[in-house]
């Protein structure tokens, strides 16, 4: 998707980064590593993971995302290039994305950058939306538009399941350290308008050929529609369900990740 709000992204939608602190973890960066940021968006969690010491550089296919990145890492640790079609002068120890990779419709093409990105042993970290996420959010999107007599729209998100994620990431020379599927309702707390308000930030190729007479009637459908499943207690949430995971480039025959010099294990082998 191109053309992001990143100002009303980071007014409305903070919990993309306030939800991350599982997938940091699962990184857990060292100080004198180098990692690369994929789908930084406004580098709010670049500079967390720089905060350890690491070097970051953050990449985005977003002007407006990565002028905000910018701002926090410095034009000269931004890069602003297709997910799809990218290369960096030198591998790195690490990638890691959140909530970016589904917004990327031909997943074999990103896989084959990240893996190009990486020096041998290096880790590919991220976490992003698996099979059946917003599957309400689109149903009530779905009815609302047939009742207005207009067709659905083609998804453009890439949501697969654990093995279809698995084999992708196998078949691009990776081995698959931890996969984790898991639903993860989340609080749509500073959008008033509920998801009329998500639409608008993340929806607009669902609303996009909807005349525009007839888009505040569509998106109030919308809302009445998904109520009864997303919206409890007077608050509206979104129906996510995500996929993290850990995968090491091309480890070596002992199946251990190569950790630079100096980095701290913590938590134990991840891969046994």
């Amino acid at each position: 998707m191109s053309g992001w709000d990143a100002d009303r992204y980071q007014r409305q939608f903070g919990f993309v980064s306030a939800m991350a602190g599982g997938v940091l973890e699962l990184l857990d960066a060292s100080p004198g590593e180098v990692v690369l940021d994929f789908g930084c968006g406004t580098g709010e969690l670049a500079a967390r993971i720089a905060a350890t010491g690491a070097r970051v550089i953050g990449l985005d296919s977003d002007p407006a995302m990565v002028a905000a990145a910018a701002r926090r890492l410095g034009e000269a640790n931004t890069l602003l290039a297709d997910g799809h079609a990218f290369r960096l002068p030198e591998p790195v120890d690490a990638v890691f994305s959140n909530a970016a990779l589904h917004w990327m419709p031909r997943p074999g093409q990103v896989v084959g950058c990240v893996r190009a990105a990486l020096r041998p042993g290096g880790r590919f970290v991220a976490e992003m939306g698996g099979a059946g996420n917003i599957a309400e959010i689109l149903a009530a999107v779905g009815a609302a538009l047939a009742e207005a007599g207009l067709p659905e729209p083609a998804s453009p998100w890439y949501f697969p399941t654990p093995a279809q994620q698995a084999a992708l990431l196998e078949g691009a020379g990776f081995r698959v350290a931890r996969m984790e599927y898991f639903p993860r309702p989340t609080p749509l707390a500073d959008c008033p308008d509920g998801l009329a308000d998500w639409l608008e930030m993340f929806g607009g190729s669902l609303t996009a050929e909807v005349p525009a007479a007839l888009l505040a009637q569509v998106l109030a459908r919308v809302n009445e529609l998904a109520a009864p499943w997303l919206r409890h207690g007077g608050e509206w949430f979104a129906d996510y369900w995500r996929l993290r995971f850990l995968a090491v480039a091309d480890p070596p025959a002992t199946g251990r990740v190569e950790y630079p010099p100096g980095r701290r294990r913590g938590g134990g082998e991840l891969l046994g």
